[in-house]
Order: C-alpha cells, then sequence, then structure tokens
C-alpha cells in the first residue's frame, strides 16, 4: 500500500507495514495476560513500556498524517485498530498494576516484591501507605485500647501481620507451556511431577509454576 501521503513522515507504508508487524505489541499483550491472571505483582517491565510507548507516538504521528493529507477511510481505519490494541494493553496493564498496589501496598512495602515495582509505582504505593496509617491512626487507631493499636498486627500478642492482605498464591491458574519443559516438580516431597509439553494448556497452583513463569518458560492465559 504505497500512499504518497506518507513522503512527509519520511518512510514509505511499507516501512511502516514492517515496523508495525514487528512491534512488541505480542509481547506487551503476553506480557498483560499475565499480569491479569497472576495473584501478585509481576517484576515491571520497563523496557518494554518504553518501547511500547514510542511505538504508540510513531502510530499517533502517522494518524496525523493521514487526516493532514485526506488518506483513504480504510487505510486510516486499519491503522486506528492498530492504534487502540496498543493504547487498550498498555492502559490496562499499567491499571492492573496499580489495583494490586492499592490492594496489597503494605505487604509489598515489606517484601521482595517492592524491587518488582516502577519508581513511579513504588511512589504511589508509599503514598498508599501514608495515607492509609494516618486515616486509620485518626479514626479508629487512636481511640483502641494499648496493644491494638498497630494496622499491622490485630494484637500485641499476634507473631505475625495478621491485619497484612496478601495475594493467594495457592490459587490455580491456567497456563501454557511455551516449549517442551518436561518433568518438572510441584511440591517439595516431589510427589506431584507435571509433564509440560509446548503448547499444552494447563491448570496448576500459581506458586508451583510462579519460577516457570519468571524465567519466561510458561505463560498464563
Amino acid at each position: 500500500m504505497a500512499h504518497g501521503s506518507e513522503e512527509g513522515l519520511g518512510f514509505s507504508s511499507e516501512d511502516y507495514d514492517s515496523l508495525i508487524a514487528t512491534t512488541d505489541v505480542e509481547l506487551l499483550k503476553r506480557t498483560w495476560r499475565n499480569e491479569k491472571a497472576s495473584p501478585e505483582i509481576l517484576q515491571f517491565q520497563a523496557s518494554l513500556v518504553q518501547r511500547s510507548r514510542e511505538q504508540i507516538q510513531l502510530m499517533e504521528d502517522t494518524m496525523e498524517e493521514f487526516a493532514k493529507n485526506g488518506t483513504d477511510p480504510l487505510t486510516v481505519s486499519l491503522y486506528q485498530m492498530d492504534l487502540d490494541r496498543a493504547l487498550f494493553l498498555l492502559r490496562s496493564y499499567l491499571r492492573t498494576r496499580l489495583q494490586k498496589i492499592e490492594k496489597y501496598f503494605i505487604h509489598i512495602s515489606k517484601s521482595e516484591l517492592w524491587n518488582r515495582l516502577s519508581e513511579q509505582e513504588q511512589k504511589f504505593a508509599k503514598k498508599c501507605t501514608d495515607y492509609m496509617e494516618k486515616h486509620l491512626q485518626k479514626s479508629v487507631l487512636s481511640h483502641l485500647p494499648y496493644g491494638y493499636q498497630s494496622i499491622l498486627r490485630q494484637s500485641i500478642s499476634s507473631e505475625e501481620d495478621d491485619m497484612v492482605p496478601e495475594p493467594q498464591l495457592d490459587t490455580f491458574v491456567f497456563c501454557k507451556s511455551k516449549g517442551s519443559v518436561g518433568a518438572f516438580q510441584l511440591d517439595d516431597s516431589g510427589d506431584e511431577i507435571v509433564d509440560l509439553v509446548a503448547d499444552d494448556l494447563y491448570v496448576l497452583r500459581y506458586k508451583s509454576i510462579k519460577a516457570l513463569i519468571e524465567s519466561e518458560q510458561i505463560d498464563l492465559v
């Protein structure tokens, strides 16, 4: 599809089509799907997000050129579909992460999950923690008897932070192996072993396969 309307961009429609075909949209889609299906927050994909933003900006610039040069409606519609899909995936990915932070911000701030957040997400989590502590202290905790004024524990006799919600890692998830992993041990005792075959669909406990997700050997669906 060669269009003179794209001459002002410095590249042909063939160049643009090749670029779109090799973008990170599919990778972003997989990353978004893993984040949606995972009970805990995953590692923030900074490089992917940055590249996706740059590609979205390129698509938006192209759409502006199309509007100026009167490109035929069908071509505009196809390019708009690409743009809308990329925007949806990126926004939904970031929104899903924020929702997890809002739900588990105390747990995240006290665990290794903190290092999975972007700098902006860490700032957001800190604000959530500060606001929640101030609100609870003023409205509830300051009126309770001594020993019951912690936002982390029900009382001073508690042996752990039993007031802090945590993601349920025992939950079952649908997953698909990207390659032939072979026999994989699901528990410490070795009683549960599954043969993970490429492209087969499985329903397994998240905590049993989280290492495979982090190493990108399997995807959640």
